[in-house]
C-alpha cells in the first residue's frame, strides 16, 4: 500500500502544470539532441546544469532526466533514416534499421523502436519504485566504510565496463580523482594542488568540468568529420508494422527490456552496454542469425528496447546510493548538489516529493515521447539537413554564457577552454572521458569517508574488511579486478568493444 500512496504522491507531483512542461520540454530537447548527431546527452546536460540554478529540484531534475530517455528515442530517428547514430547507444540500430529503410520499410522500424522503448521504459520505471525504496533502507545503515567500500567497487565496475584499454579507464579515474581534491582541505584549511591560482582556492567547478571534457571536446571532435549527410528518406509512409513484424519482436522487447534493465543498474552500465548486449543476445538466440545485418526487426527491436530499460535503472543507484553509474547520472548528482541537495537514501525520506515525483514523470515522459515521436519523424529528418558549422559557434556561446553565470567569472570559462582542448587530447588517444567525471564526483565523498573511518577505528585499515557489507564491496572489488586480469577474459573484452567500434 505504501508504493501505491507513494506513486499517488508522485503523479500529483509531475502532473502539476509546471512539471508537464518541464517534462515536454526535456523530451524535446532530449529527442533533438538523440537526433543530431554530435549533441549528446551528456554535453546537452552539462550545458543545462547553470539553468537550473533558477528552477526547483523537481521540475530541474524531471528536464534533465527527460532529455537522458528522450535522447534514447531521438537516436533510434537517425540510426534507422541516415546511417548515423544520434546517440552512441543506438549504433547497433544503424546495423539493421538502417537496411530496412534502404528496402522500404523505415516505418516498421520507427514504430517498432519507439513501442520498444514506450514498453521497456515503463517497466524500468516501474522496476525503480519497486527496488528503490528497499534498497534506500539498507543503504541507510550504511556507515563511512561501507560509503568507501561501495565507491571503491562503483569505481571499479565502471573502469572495467568502460570502452577502450583498461589501462586507459584506471588512469582517467585516478585522473578524475586528483583533479576531486584540488581546492582547501576541509579539515586543515590548507590550499591543494591549486598552484598559487587564487581562484582554484574552492576546487575546480564540476560543471565547468563537464561542460569542457563533453560539451566542448564534443564540438571540436565533430568538426574532424564530414559536413555532408546523406538523408535516405524525407518522407516516411506505412508506420504500422505488419502482424509479422510484431510477431518476430514482441520476445526481443521483453529480452531486450529484461537485460537492460540488470545491466543499467551496474556502474558503468547504462544504455550503451545494454543495447550492445542485447543485440548479442538476439543473434545467438535467433534461429536465422544470417538475417542480422540485413534488416532483420529482432535488431532494432531488442537494442531499442534494452537502451531504454538502460537508461532509466541506471537511476537506482544515484537515487538510492548517491552513486552516479555513468556520466548522466554523476551530472544528475551535480544537479541535485547544484540546488543544495546532498544525494543519498536520505533523499527519499526528506524530498519524497522530489523522489516519487522524478519517477511518475518518467511514465508521463515516455507517454509524450510515443504521442510526439512518430507524427514528428518528418520535422526530425528535416534537422538533419541542417549543417553542422551553423550549429557549434551557438552551442559555444551559450555555453560560455552558461559557465560565465555560474559566479560572474571569466576564470571558469578560460578552464573550461583547458577542458575543453583536453577532453578532445583524450578522444584522439581513445581514453574515455567517463570515468574521469565519476572518479571527480566521487573523489571528495570517498576521501571524506575514508577519513571518518579511519577516524572512528582509530586508524586502523582493517575496518573496511570488518563489518559485512563493507567486506563484501572489497572482495567483491577485488574478484572483478582478478577477473578483468585473467587473459582470456580481457581478449574477450578486447574483442567486444572491437565489435562495438565496427
Amino acid at each position: 500500500m505504501d508504493l501505491f500512496h507513494n506513486l499517488i504522491l508522485g503523479f500529483g507531483v509531475a502532473v502539476s502544470p509546471l512539471n508537464l512542461l518541464y517534462a515536454l520540454i526535456g523530451v524535446l530537447l532530449g529527442t533533438l539532441i538523440g537526433v543530431l548527431p554530435g549533441v549528446g546527452p551528456v554535453a546537452t546536460i552539462a550545458m543545462l546544469l547553470p539553468i537550473t540554478f533558477n528552477l526547483n529540484p523537481v521540475s530541474a531534475l524531471i528536464m534533465l532526466a527527460g532529455i537522458y530517455y528522450g535522447a534514447q528515442y531521438g537516436g533510434s530517428t537517425t540510426a534507422i533514416l541516415v546511417n548515423i547514430p544520434g546517440e552512441s547507444s543506438s549504433v547497433v540500430t544503424c546495423l539493421d534499421g538502417y537496411q530496412m529503410a534502404r528496402q522500404g520499410r523505415a516505418g516498421p522500424a520507427l514504430a517498432i523502436a519507439a513501442i520498444g522503448s514506450f514498453f521497456a521504459g515503463c517497466v524500468a520505471t516501474l522496476i525503480i519504485a519497486v527496488a528503490a525504496p528497499p534498497l534506500a533502507e539498507v543503504a541507510l545503515k550504511f556507515g563511512p566504510s561501507e560509503y568507501f567500500s561501495l565507491m571503491v567497487f562503483g569505481l571499479i565496475a565502471a573502469t572495467v565496463l568502460a570502452r577502450g584499454s583498461l589501462v586507459k579507464a584506471i588512469a582517467m579515474v585516478v585522473f578524475g580523482l586528483l583533479l576531486g581534491l584540488v581546492g582547501t582541505d576541509v579539515n586543515s584549511g590548507v590550499l591543494r594542488f591549486t598552484f598559487g591560482i587564487p581562484e582554484l582556492s574552492d576546487g575546480i567547478g564540476f560543471v565547468v568540468v563537464a561542460m569542457g571534457m563533453f560539451g566542448t571536446a564534443e564540438i571540436i571532435a565533430n568538426l574532424d568529420l564530414k559536413d555532408k549527410r546523406e538523408v535516405f528518406l524525407s518522407k516516411v509512409t506505412h508506420l504500422y508494422p505488419t502482424k509479422d513484424d510484431l510477431k518476430r519482436s514482441w520476445a526481443s522487447i521483453l529480452r531486450g527490456t529484461a537485460l537492460g534493465s540488470c545491466l543499467g543498474i551496474l556502474p558503468g552500465g547504462g544504455a550503451l552496454l545494454a543495447s550492445f548486449g542485447a543485440y548479442t543476445l538476439e543473434k545467438k538466440v535467433s534461429s536465422h542469425p544470417e538475417q542480422f545485418g540485413k534488416g532483420a526487426i529482432e535488431g532494432v527491436a531488442g537494442p531499442e528496447s534494452a537502451n531504454n530499460a538502460g537508461a532509466q535503472t541506471s537511476f537506482i543507484p544515484m537515487l538510492t546510493l548517491g552513486i552516479p553509474g555513468n556520466a548522466v547520472m554523476a551530472l544528475m548528482i551535480g544537479a541535485l548538489m547544484i540546488q543544495g541537495i546532498a544525494p543519498g537514501p536520505q533523499v527519499m525520506n526528506e524530498k519524497p516529493e522530489l523522489f516519487w515525483g522524478l519517477i511518475a514523470s518518467m511514465w508521463v515522459g515516455n507517454l509524450m515521447l510515443v504521442v510526439l515521436n512518430l507524427p514528428m519523424i518528418g520535422m526530425w529528418v528535416k534537422l538533419l539537413t541542417v549543417p553542422y558549422r551553423y550549429l557549434f559557434p551557438s552551442i559555444l556561446v551559450f555555453m560560455a554564457i552558461g559557465v560565465f553565470s555560474l559566479s560572474n567569472n571569466p576564470f571558469d570559462v578560460l578552464i573550461m577552454a583547458v577542458f575543453g582542448v583536453l577532453g578532445y587530447i583524450c578522444v584522439k588517444l581513445e581514453c574515455e572521458p567517463a570515468p574521469m567525471i565519476l572518479g571527480f564526483i566521487l573523489g571528495p565523498l570517498m576521501e571524506e569517508n575514508l577519513r571518518r573511518a579511519m577516524l572512528l577505528s582509530r586508524g586502523d585499515p582493517f575496518v573496511f574488511f570488518q563489518k559485512p557489507i563493507s567486506l563484501g564491496f572489497m572482495v567483491a572489488s577485488a574478484i572483478l579486478l582478478v577477473i578483468v586480469a585473467l587473459p582470456a577474459i580481457r581478449a574477450k573484452r578486447e574483442e567486444a568493444f572491437v565489435e562495438e567500434a565496427k
